[in-house]
């Protein structure tokens, strides 16, 4: 009865406070986009400065419209006082381009990542991926949306007008101390948000609207649903469009994923409705339930405290208002056609076990390994060759459930516990919630990159349990004959080989600029002492005495550009 009367009082006091207008990010549109990254400040709340990371803004970053098929080049500023990287989460982009641990930024250095856009039409979204200290660099506020768009789903009768009748909800929940600073103590994340507003509310049309829902939070799985059960139709999943709108009242979702879901408030003028996390309806064994592990025994410190966990509670409030001269009034009865690779067609099936390092009741809690192994910057757990056709048995033997990612490829579910998976998971993913003590397969293809030196990550998107380790790397090797993927040097003003190399590495301008220096980092963003010899043609990088594994290196050449570029030693 305590914990009720507290929800009631906090449920409450949110709707009290519910008058925030909704953010939306701005957007950066076009083939070519330039992101700073910086330490700033945010006031979320009245009175009260937090200091905040930001992308070209106080707290977020903009929303990135890109085309398929169009070449981008995008110039990301590291101004923090820290190394970070950024991460195209979802996209299919060749390792060097995908912002992974190995893709450093050092403070006040630049990366400028350049690809082809090759994905479908779906919501996307960018991060930093810094080996241990992702939580901490997303939850400061350093992530943002990307819309790709493309002819398909031009031609359907959808909303998509950004701010209009299409919006980003980038949901997230925070602890904040009694300064307001933001904490990353996950078990207190106790402050809903969306978008960076607290308590926020959004004006929308009477017709169809599109919302694209990216849950942002460091581990917190939300059980999405409308006060009063108003149907809804979600029509994507991380990485495009669904045969057919499914009819839902309830969508769980689950760190990293995103959903496209459509509105119809035809009619609806002058009403009010409140998007709700029913927690209550999770099953144990998940973060946001009322109990996270397999039993009571198994908890984390401080989660039974947080009001959030088990309980019902809003997310954003919508108020009706009148529709706009170009409504959209109707959901479309079919979208795409979603084409799986036979599960026949599969060249290599895989196994990969999730487990905690320690058992018992402290098991929850993590650390947590996959396959028995912790993520080591120099090991590589998988080479796949171009072109692999490949199961994944992702196998939880864990007391709570797991948000598995891979980087570079969209897959398919094909099993979830032996049968086939719901309607609403049947299109293209990248990230799918493994339930404790369960096991989900998925088909997928590893094609148009290929990079003997760069490696991709699979890991959980519970962020912290990411940074302790739970995270493995592969390489998708070429055929032989050659040694890196289409996009590897298509925009680089340096070039290395022999990459991977072993003793020596040379340095070569495109331009033909003489090399003046060249300064050699780890992936820890420490500068390593090394002897380098000049030639007429570039320079001649001395590693004999470091270690095996990825360094970054940063080139000045005679006009005074620092270009930063990668070589793998072997």
């Amino acid at each position: 009865m305590k914990r009720i009367t507290f929800f009631l009082s906090f449920f409450s006091l949110l709707l009290v406070k519910a008058q925030q207008p909704l953010a939306i990010p701005a957007v950066l549109s076009g083939t070519s986009f330039n992101l700073n990254v910086h330490d700033t400040t945010h006031v979320f709340y009245s009175g009260f400065t937090t200091l905040t990371y930001g992308i070209n803004a106080s707290y977020l970053g903009p929303t990135l419209i890109m085309n398929k098929g169009d070449s981008v080049s995008i110039n990301v500023n590291n101004f923090l006082m820290d190394t970070t990287t950024i991460h195209w989460h979802g996209m299919h982009v060749s390792a060097m381009n995908d912002g992974g641990p190995h893709n450093i930024i050092l403070p006040g250095a630049s990366w400028q990542p350049s690809f082809r856009v090759r994905d479908h039409a779906s919501t996307y979204w960018y991060h930093p991926h810094l080996h241990m200290m992702t939580n901490m660099h997303v939850t400061r506020g350093a992530a943002g949306m990307i819309i790709v768009r493309d002819s398909t789903e031009s031609l359907l009768n959808l909303p998509r007008t950004y701010g209009v009748d299409d919006y980003p909800l980038v949901i997230q929940s925070k602890c904040f101390d009694a300064s307001k600073q933001i904490q990353i103590n996950n078990a207190s994340d106790s402050v809903m948000m969306v978008n960076g507003t607290i308590n926020p509310f959004l004006n929308v049309s009477a017709q169809v609207i599109r919302f694209r829902v990216l849950n942002a939070s460091s581990e917190r799985v939300y059980q999405l649903g409308f006060q009063g059960n108003l149907t809804f139709h979600q029509i994507g999943t991380d990485g495009g469009l669904l045969d057919a709108p499914v009819a839902l009242t309830r969508l769980r979702l689950a760190p990293g994923e995103r959903a496209e879901i459509l509105v119809n408030f035809s009619g609806l003028n002058g009403q009010t409705f409140t998007l709700m996390s029913f927690a209550s309806e999770l099953p144990g064994a998940i973060y946001g339930a009322t109990q996270p592990g397999m039993g009571p025994g198994q908890t984390i410190t401080g989660y039974s405290q947080n009001p959030l966990n088990g309980a019902d509670f809003p997310i954003l409030q919508f108020n009706v208002t009148a529709p706009t001269s170009t409504a959209v009034i109707s959901i479309p009865s079919t979208l795409i056609t979603n084409t799986a690779w036979p599960v026949s067609s599969a060249n290599t099936t895989r196994t990969l076990t999730f487990s905690p390092v320690n058992m018992g009741p402290t098991a929850i809690q993590g650390p947590f390994l996959i396959n028995n192994t912790s993520f080591d910057t120099h090991a590589i757990n998988y080479s796949v060759p171009l072109n692999n056709t490949e199961i994944w048995t992702l196998t939880n033997q864990s007391p709570i459930a797991h948000p598995f990612h891979i980087h570079d490829v969209q897959f398919y579910i094909t099993e979830v516990n032996g049968a086939p998976p719901a309607a609403n998971l049947a299109g293209r993913k990248d990230v799918v919630l493994v339930p404790a003590m369960q096991t989900i397969k998925f088909i997928t293809r590893l094609e148009t990159f290929c990079d003997d030196s760069a490696s991709y990550m699979y890991h959980c998107h519970m962020l912290p349990h990411e940074d302790l380790g739970m995270m493995g790397q592969f390489v998708v090797t070429c055929p032989a004959g050659t040694g890196f993927a289409e996009e590897k040097f298509e925009h680089a003003s340096i070039k290395v080989f022999p990459n991977p190399g072993c003793r020596f590495v040379n340095l070569l301008s495109v331009n033909a600029e003489k090399i003046i220096s060249v300064r050699v980092y780890d992936n820890a963003g420490r500068e390593l002492s090394v002897n380098t010899t000049a030639e007429e043609s570039g320079l001649i990088v001395d590693m004999r005495d470091v270690e095996a594994g990825i360094y970054i290196l940063r080139v000045k050449t005679e006009s005074g550009e620092t270009n930063q570029t990668y070589v793998q030693v072997k």
